[in-house]
């Protein structure tokens, strides 16, 4: 089969991390993109997949970076200006790779805002410090220093990322549905009048991850079909949401941010630990789980509406994740014993028997109720369109393709998020592995289905109100 090349990687081209995301995204390099083979190099301290790297004739540092060895490590594989890294890792600080990249003119691509070890666990902060905002806000006032800089994508992957992307054509398709004009806004103060304009209160970034394995998962071993290490470092943050001007009272533990834009609250207990009501076209309504992410953050920032100074619209966004029923044992068990888990195991396309992972965007409050707009990838499906991917892993893995392809395209765009990139161009590059794009509309509402009568904190007079959606 002919796959389309989407561009060339002037240069070297450096990957950093060999996860299970960093396998995806390796073929799908090889497919849309031509480079300089000799100049590839993966670094993995891990030698698990060595043999995978020798057979392509991959150069592999199975070292760790640290703070220590960053710039000696990175500066002698780029030493001619140019090129592109490609940053798939945990435990290595985003923010002094973004640095060095623009210091040395390489092209920069990642999907999350990573710090170094000692923030997530066995910290000193606060719990507020230990939030994404600040580390959100870190990278916007550094981005300021490089404004027509190489191009540096900040959190992108499916989400954060790709779902900014779809968020925009569900405003597009909820405009046309409700007979408004459906014309793509050029600026962000266009695109948060659109959506201030159908009055949508909220977002969730909806997930259903129903891939099932071949076999029990066994006792005590964390399981999951991406990261587990990634889940366990964000779920253990206090859950985060961005904060609309609908809203009228703060969540029980509920904290607003003291410094900044103020476009976020934290919750003080593990993202984890926190559920929400949510739906999402394979179960209907759900359960999801308010994860700390970037978009949270972000999605709401970019459609703000200002009036001197003053934020007049702001949606309300958060995750509302349900992972795979292996996943939430998972969690349960962690979260009964206390301790972070030492056996883990990330679920292969070949241990995966059926299932899939619905991801996408859940708009509510508009005239039509809400809307879920996303993609519905099965597991048959990932395995068939590329290798080393389940369902989960390939709405990352093409959303990170997307965001290399818009770099190459767009290299002096200096520090960048999803909602600042062309939605169209990154999912024409995306679109071949999202699966099924679909549009659902439902008139659920999270004070449907209540099976108990006990007394809750709730808003009956708005549906929309965040402590209708809060479970706990």
């Amino acid at each position: 089969m002919t796959h389309k090349i989407h561009g060339h990687i002037d240069g070297p081209l450096v990957m950093i991390g060999f996860g299970s995301i960093g396998r995806g995204t390796l073929p799908l390099i090889e497919r849309h993109f031509t480079y300089d083979r000799s100049a590839f190099t993966v670094i993995e301290p891990s030698t698990e997949h060595a043999g995978l790297l020798a057979e392509k004739g991959i150069r592999h540092l199975p070292l760790a970076l640290t703070r220590g060895n960053l710039r000696e490590v990175i500066a002698g594989l780029f030493p001619g200006g140019k090129g592109f890294l490609v940053n798939l890792s945990v435990d290595v600080g985003s923010v002094d790779v973004m640095m060095l990249c623009q210091e040395l003119g390489v092209l920069y691509v990642d999907t999350v805002v990573e710090p170094w070890p000692g923030f997530y666990f066995g910290s000193s902060m606060t719990n507020a410090q230990r939030t994404n905002y600040p580390l959100r806000e870190e990278v916007r006032e550094l981005g300021k220093r490089y404004v027509g800089g190489p191009t540096a994508v900040s959190c992108c992957g499916a989400n954060p990322g790709m779902v900014s992307w779809l968020l925009k054509e569900a405003l597009l398709r909820l405009a046309a549905d409700c007979g408004r004009s459906a014309e793509a806004p050029a600026t962000r103060e266009g695109w948060a009048a659109l959506m201030q304009g159908l009055s949508v209160k909220g977002i969730h970034i909806s997930e259903r991850d129903t891939q099932v394995a071949d076999r029990p998962k066994p006792v005590g071993v964390f399981t999951n079909t991406w990261s587990v290490d990634g889940l366990l470092s964000e779920g253990y943050q206090p859950a985060e949401l961005g904060w609309g001007t609908h809203e009228r009272k703060l969540p029980p533990l509920g904290h607003a941010f003291d410094h900044g834009p103020g476009y976020a609250i934290w919750i003080d207990r593990p993202g984890a630990e926190t559920r929400v009501r949510s739906w999402c076209p394979s179960a209907g309504p759900q359960f999801g789980l308010v994860i700390t992410h970037n978009e949270a953050l972000s999605i709401p920032d970019y459609f703000t509406v200002w009036n001197g100074g003053r934020a007049v619209y702001r949606p309300t966004c958060h995750y509302a994740y349900h992972p795979c029923n292996d996943a939430v044992l998972s969690l349960y068990e962690t979260n009964g014993a206390g301790v972070l888990p030492e056996a883990k195991h990330i679920l292969t396309e070949d241990e995966i028997l059926s299932g899939g992972d619905d991801l996408g965007v859940l708009l509510y409050g508009h005239e039509k109720g809400a809307l879920w707009y996303g993609s519905r990838l099965s597991i048959e499906e990932a395995r068939a369109l590329a290798p080393y991917q389940n369902a989960t892993g390939m709405q990352v893995t093409s959303a990170v393709l997307a965001a290399m392809v818009w770099a190459v395209e767009n290299p002096r765009a200096g520090f960048v998020e999803a909602e600042e990139m062309d939605h169209t161009r990154c999912l024409q590059v995306q679109r071949p592995y999202l699966g099924k794009v679909e549009a659902h509309y439902t008139d659920w509402t999270p004070l449907q289905n209540r099976i108990n009568s006990f007394a809750e904190n709730r808003d009956d007079s708005d549906p929309w109100q965040f402590i209708n959606f809060l479970a706990n």
